[in-house]
């Protein structure tokens, strides 16, 4: 019988199995035990914080005061910094982020540059003259008592040291007196800065990384000072702020926290409309755009101050204008309200009133379903020149219309996704808070998985540019040479976009969809957010949480995906077909017959239908005999017999399984790629209708070169074909098909065009409606 076949053929498949085994250290189903740290009691092997789990504390003070005159702060701190580590401590680094825009700061020295065969005035310029004399200008570092405490400077960080050491549950008062100067973002860059607008003579500030703030002590790296050169973000630890911010009397200042003085600094009629807005469900208007552009034309004289609150937070930003809209909603996330905010110039309009707060409303709602409900009683999305970057509580964002209030889609939806990403990153890293400095992944790689769930609930079909795998597909066929692991260090790595956002959300994404299914892999990663909330995780301490949880073994994922560059490429070799002889001469002896006659004739055999009009035994009948006009395939009275006979030598089980007419497939596939993936194939029968049937990873820990699959069906197959719904981010869908199929292609010609501005979409319907006198 067929079945004893199958069964013979999977011993041969475990007896060669054993070759494949000879060499388990290298095999990609190995445990990542040497890659992880040993658990201990900070970090359990489950991936949970353990039961002496500890985290530093840094609570803050601060006066700051904004001069709109020459685009600088001058600040004091005073920070309170708690010793909850079992460590003595003889000194504190402190951060000094704004350093990096010093003439000679680590990144500008070690930043790789080359002349051009034709540089420009400009460039030239640019490269002979750094005229911005940024960095801090530390005045004053003191202790409680007003006395200097010693300290020493290394680019980005600084050392303070204590003159009584530190010990465990104790605390250490110190003070911090500072003046920086504010970079212009378009021409310094970074992530804060400021904004001039010539039209109208005026500044919005986007103040981040603006004080001095302390590094994060943990039970991982001891002090986290790596220098800051402009990629690897922040470690920094939890706290309570309260900040004082002086600015010009009419700016507006959105920042962490919740205001304090409204009475002080916001009119009657403004907090009215923030009471409303507090029970609204759309936004409501506290500054319109009528009250903005007065405030740009009068330029009031005199100053304010706004003091913030913000308990619990790992840092501190604020953006200040009198060029700022305000608008504000309600958002109710499992019975806790919070107010989702916007501030943005006129400039912004119509794309930031319309969408800015119901985006920020959209993303606490389901990311708040994906990990932890939103604590924070504020979200705000600030609009300025930085394309995007984040804070808790307080986000700024890129996407600006055209003059006349036009739009792309790509404007719109980039404006829309970056304003999901920057509000997501409250819950990574601003809760759930990694170690952005070493590892970027688990900051914008898992924010950017969720930032594709929250993109797809928007809207249908959303043009979502990272978290498809098929949308990552072109940066891992490329060259290996140009790629790194995802665990590479932030200021390491050389194509960030792809490596730390891109990869790691497709990565997730295809363990959401193909690996785990949505049900394990949802509470798992819920589970995650849920232990580390408000600490510090690692790599590790994700790995073990999401096997944890969903019980199932993902070591080799996390290996293939997360620490070698290896891709996905599964070849479908080829097809063998078998069926049932059922013996019954009826049934066989037509196929045969129908095969023979398929049977395509040979070239000599045509050629011979030309050349040979008859054959001798044509022409002399005489030579022919029995055999001649015999026909072996026949049906005969013997060969009914024969299969009755045969039919009454089975049991009912037999007879019944033979009289199914199942077909046996056997389907070879190559993994060329090195990646080893579930397999998902996809049976095409023959009467129009389908079969998916997907297999787990584990089907290559025998051999992980090469393996072959025998499928039982019912129905003839016509075709087989491999990741049909391009889920596993496979490089080359030309081999996953039997029979082979060429993937579609096209070219188009190009006729050149004449120089000038195409209008977008939007402008060319303005347009048409102007010239209907609409």
């Amino acid at each position: 019988m067929k079945i004893s076949l199958l069964a013979a053929g999977l011993l041969l498949s475990l007896a060669g199995s054993a070759l494949a085994q000879e060499n388990t250290d290298k095999s990609k189903f190995r445990q990542l035990a040497q890659e992880l740290p040993t658990p201990n009691v900070y970090r359990s092997a489950s991936g949970a914080p353990g039961h002496e789990y500890w985290q530093q504390r840094a609570d803050y003070n601060i006066k700051v005061e904004l001069n709109d005159d020459n685009q600088s702060v001058t600040g004091s701190e005073t920070i309170t910094y708690t010793n909850l580590s079992p460590d003595v401590l003889t000194y504190l680094w402190v951060q000094l982020d704004q350093n990096i825009f010093e003439k000679n700061s680590m990144t500008s020295l070690t930043q790789t540059s080359r002349i051009l065969a034709k540089p420009t005035f400009e460039a030239a310029e640019a490269l002979a003259e750094q005229t911005f004399d940024g960095g801090y200008k530390i005045k004053a570092v003191k202790d409680a008592n007003g006395r200097a405490l010693p300290y020493v400077i290394n680019f980005t960080m600084m050392r303070i040291d204590l003159p009584t050491p530190l010990k465990p549950k104790q605390s250490v008062k110190f003070s911090i007196d500072w003046f920086n100067n504010i970079n212009d973002q378009k021409k310094q860059g970074g992530r804060g800065g400021y904004e001039y607008f010539p039209k109208d003579g005026n500044y919005e500030y986007q103040m981040a990384q603006w004080f001095p703030r302390m590094a994060v002590y943990d039970d991982v790296n001891g002090w986290q000072h790596k220098q800051f050169l402009g990629t690897g973000e922040f470690a920094l630890p939890f706290g309570d702020y309260r900040v004082s911010i002086t600015v010009p009397a009419d700016h507006v200042v959105a920042s962490t926290g919740e205001l304090q003085n409204p009475d002080q600094v916001m009119t009657s009629t403004q907090r009215s409309r923030m009471a409303q807005a507090q029970k609204a469900n759309k936004p409501v208007l506290i500054v319109t755009q009528a009250e903005a552009e007065q405030a740009e034309k009068n330029k009031a004289k005199g100053k304010k101050t706004w003091v913030y609150s913000a308990k619990n937070v790992r840092d501190f930003a604020w953006a200040s204008s009198r060029k700022f809209i305000w608008d504000a909603m309600n958002v109710n996330v499992a019975g806790k309200n919070t107010l989702a905010m916007s501030y943005y110039p006129k400039e912004g309009n119509p794309l930031w009133g319309q969408y800015s707060t119901e985006v920020v409303a959209h993303t606490l709602k389901v990311y708040s379903r994906f990990t932890i409900d939103y604590p924070y009683p504020v979200a705000i999305s600030v609009h300025g020149a930085v394309g995007g970057m984040e804070y808790p509580m307080i986000s700024f964002n890129g996407g600006r219309p055209e003059a006349d209030g036009s739009y792309t889609e790509r404007t719109k939806y980039g404006m829309i996704s970056v304003i999901i990403h920057e509000v997501g990153h409250n819950f990574f890293p601003m809760i759930i808070n990694s170690d952005e400095r070493q590892w970027t992944w688990m900051d914008e790689g898992l924010n950017t998985f969720v930032q594709y769930l929250a993109e797809q609930e928007w809207q249908r079909d959303y043009p979502s540019r990272r978290g498809e795998p098929r949308n990552i597909v072109e940066y891992m066929k490329m060259d290996k040479s140009l790629q790194q692991p995802i665990m590479t260090n932030s200021e390491s790595i050389t194509q960030l976009g792809n490596n730390a956002y891109g990869k790691p959300a497709t990565a997730l994404n295809i363990l959401r969809e193909t690996v785990m299914g949505r049900k394990l892999f949802d509470y798992a990663f819920k589970e995650y957010a849920r232990r580390w909330a408000f600490k510090h995780p690692m790599p590790a301490d994700f790995f073990r949480t999401m096997e944890d949880a969903s019980g199932t073994d993902l070591d080799w994922f996390w290996r293939g995906w997360f620490y070698t560059t290896d891709h996905v490429d599964q070849e479908l070799t080829g097809v063998r077909w078998f069926s049932v002889d059922s013996r019954n001469p009826e049934v066989e002896n037509a196929r045969r017959r129908s095969e023979i006659n398929a049977a395509p004739q040979s070239l000599s055999q045509q050629r011979n239908l030309q050349d040979i009009p008859k054959t001798l035994v044509d022409v002399k009948p005489e030579l022919k005999d029995f055999y001649n006009t015999y026909d072996p395939l026949a049906v005969t009275e013997e060969s009914k017999a024969q299969y009755q006979k045969y039919l009454q030598s089975l049991t009912p089980e037999e007879r019944a399984f033979l009289e199914k007419g199942f077909n046996f497939y056997e389907v070879g596939v190559r993994n060329n790629g090195g990646l080893v993936m579930p397999l998902v194939v996809q049976m095409n029968f023959t009467d129009g209708t389908n079969q998916v049937v997907r297999i787990p990873a584990e089907i290559w820990r025998y051999n992980e070169q090469e393996i072959t699959k025998v499928f039982v069906t019912e129905k003839p197959v016509a075709s087989f074909v491999l990741d049909p719904f391009q889920e596993t981010a496979d490089i080359n869908l030309d081999n996953n098909a039997y029979p082979q199929r060429a993937q579609p292609s096209r070219f188009e010609l190009f006729k050149q065009q004449p120089q000038g501005n195409t209008p977008n979409p939007l402008q060319q319907q303005m347009q048409r409606q102007q010239g209907n006198g609409r």
